[in-house]
């Protein structure tokens, strides 16, 4: 017998006035705030994809991950009781159920198919790599970058776009200008997907392209590909278990990058298993904030100051910012490390291939890169 088409909900809903979208097209609030805010989430969501042009949305490909924290909100489950609450073009994980339940933004967008890193947890550069390789529309990552997670920390949402960049001043504006007119989302709360099985899934929704697909993708995998392609893998197995080996500490801070430091560094790069420090992704970070810097990296810092280690490296919850620390816990800023990948060009496949453009320099009063 044939299935009836899954129904999509139109629900109706006052705009905000302050989602102005910070750097890069994100939305960075506390937690309470989206607890405490009806349906504050999903306009959100709704004003970020309708920023994308209608001829660009027309079956188009989104990405979408998370850095873990999705879990730190399950209140929200209960907060509508009839939305049933926390939906964002992806999901509400619940740990503890064998089918993971999704709650999807699905709206008059005319997207035709979501790709989601298992289990829901992607990187931001995965997430930019996978935008690139497939040619994606652009990304939405559930993240409050380097902020705390859990009931009295953050919650946040990015935006990348078709290059694989963060939302440009002019995208951040029109979703800004968008959220403070909406009047109405889509939702499909019927739909089901199972985000721990890799592969595709298919649905047939009211009023949508068909079928509607959702591929569930390794979290590493293609990012792992990229980073194959970029530097010499060879080398740097050699540096990690030849005879004049380094020896590594790298801590995950219960963030997104865990699963990347395992796979990468220790199964792939052949770095001992007890290199990788904090490598469970946690909705709360284990309770400090997952910002890679002296203050809470202490376990690395303490690790490093014992001189058994030559290199050590921290990251942030989402992937994208991090700290480099040198035997004995000597701090390599961020200027001094750009300035080393310069000088030492040559050790890097990729650029030796391609040539170099230009170097982007975050904080400009340094002259390291200079010299």
């Amino acid at each position: 017998m044939e299935r009836s088409p899954i129904p999509v909900l139109t629900v109706q809903t006052a705009p905000y006035e302050d989602q102005r979208p910070t750097g890069g097209g994100g939305l960075r609030r506390p937690t309470a705030l989206f607890e405490s805010q009806r349906n504050y989430l999903p306009n959100f969501v709704q004003s970020l994809l309708s920023s994308v042009d209608l001829r660009d949305r027309q079956g188009c490909t989104m990405v979408v991950g998370s850095d873990g924290r999705v879990c730190s909100i399950p209140t929200l489950y209960h907060f509508y009781p009839v939305q049933r609450c926390l939906w964002c073009v992806c999901m509400l994980i619940f740990k503890n159920l064998v089918l993971f339940r999704v709650f999807w933004l699905v709206f008059t967008t005319q997207i035709g198919r979501l790709v989601i890193g298992q289990n829901g947890i992607l990187s931001t550069p995965a997430v930019s790599c996978i935008i690139r390789k497939i040619k994606a529309a652009g990304g939405i990552i559930l993240t409050a970058s380097h902020s705390p997670g859990g009931p009295g920390g953050e919650f946040g949402v990015k935006f990348e776009v078709a290059n694989g960049g963060p939302a440009p001043d002019m995208v951040s504006e029109k979703i800004y200008q968008i959220s403070k007119t909406l009047e109405e989302y889509a939702i499909c709360p019927d739909l089901r997907v199972d985000l721990s099985r890799l592969g595709r899934q298919e649905f047939d929704l009211e009023n949508k392209f068909k079928p509607f697909r959702v591929e569930i993708v390794d979290s590493v995998e293609i990012y792992l590909n990229l980073l194959r392609s970029i530097f010499d893998f060879s080398a740097i197995r050699n540096l990690l278990t030849g005879p004049n080996q380094i020896k590594i500490r790298i801590d995950a801070m219960n963030g997104v990058m865990g699963p990347y430091v395992r796979r990468i560094l220790c199964d792939e790069l052949g770095a001992p298993a007890n290199s990788a420090i904090n490598c469970i992704p946690l909705e709360d970070f284990g309770g400090q904030p997952p910002d890679p810097n002296l203050t809470y990296a202490t376990a690395l810092l303490e690790a490093m100051k014992g001189g058994e280690y030559g290199f050590g490296a921290a990251f942030d919850a989402d992937g994208d910012r991090y700290m480099i620390l040198g035997q004995n816990g000597f701090f390599v800023n961020a200027s001094d490390s750009l300035a080393i990948i310069a000088a030492n060009l040559s050790c890097i496949p990729y650029f030796c291939q391609m040539g170099v453009r230009g170097f982007g320099r975050s904080m400009p009063t340094s002259t390291a890169l200079d010299k």
